[in-house]
Parts: C-alpha cells; sequence; structure tokens
C-alpha cells in the first residue's frame, strides 16, 4: 500500500507562488514516477506535471511551462511543484499521483493523494 499527503495549497494573488509538497509513504515502487494533476471547477482531472524518479526526467504540460517546476527528494520520498506567477486559471484542486512509469494519463498512476487546494485571486 502506498500513501500520499499533499500539503503547501492556499490563497494566493494572481503573480503570486506557492510550493506543493507530496510525500510518499509504505510500499513506494523503486523506479517510480510521480505527478502533479489537477482538477479545475467543472473541469476532468488534468496532467500538470511529472517527473521519472531515476532518471529526473521531468514532463509539463504547455500551459505551465516556464511557471512551474517539479523535483523530487530522494532521502524524503517526497515530490515538489513550486509553481510561480500564478494565474486565476491556475484555481484548482491538486492531486500527487505515484506510479511505475511516467505518462500524461490519470489511468497510469495507481496511487493517489486527497488534493490540496489552490486558489489565485485576480
Amino acid at each position: 500500500q502506498v500513501k500520499l499527503v499533499e500539503s503547501g495549497g492556499g490563497l494566493v494573488q494572481a503573480g503570486g507562488s506557492l510550493r506543493l509538497s507530496c510525500v510518499a509513504s509504505g510500499r513506494t515502487p523503486n523506479n517510480k514516477a510521480m505527478a502533479w494533476f489537477r482538477q479545475r471547477p467543472g473541469k476532468e482531472r488534468e496532467f500538470v506535471s511529472g517527473i521519472e524518479w531515476s532518471s529526473g526526467r521531468t514532463d509539463y504540460v504547455d500551459s505551465v511551462k516556464g511557471r512551474f517546476t517539479v523535483s523530487g527528494d530522494n532521502a524524503k520520498n517526497t515530490v515538489y511543484l513550486e509553481m510561480n506567477s500564478l494565474k486565476p486559471e491556475d484555481t484548482a484542486v491538486y492531486y500527487c499521483a505515484c506510479g511505475w512509469r511516467s505518462s500524461q494519463w490519470s489511468g497510469g498512476y495507481p496511487y493517489w493523494g486527497q488534493g490540496t487546494q489552490v486558489t489565485v485571486s485576480s
């Protein structure tokens, strides 16, 4: 069993920054891939960013490239999402996910956190 716990969400003004954290515990895959998805009001869950643990290779959706940075701390089994230049359209519940292979498809991740709310005011 794998448990993922996100933190770091909150309310921020447009142009501001937040850093989300996701701590993984339990029987996490050694060569795992971890990702951030978000679900905006009235929208489907969408891929935001991901990282392959062994290679460090990262991936981003076009709308956040240059603004968001994903990183991982192997010692802490934690993945971070640094979000800068936030926009009102970034408002969403952000979810952490863990799987064996990097993918932009939510079905590729069997383990999910409970989500953390990010609200960006204009």
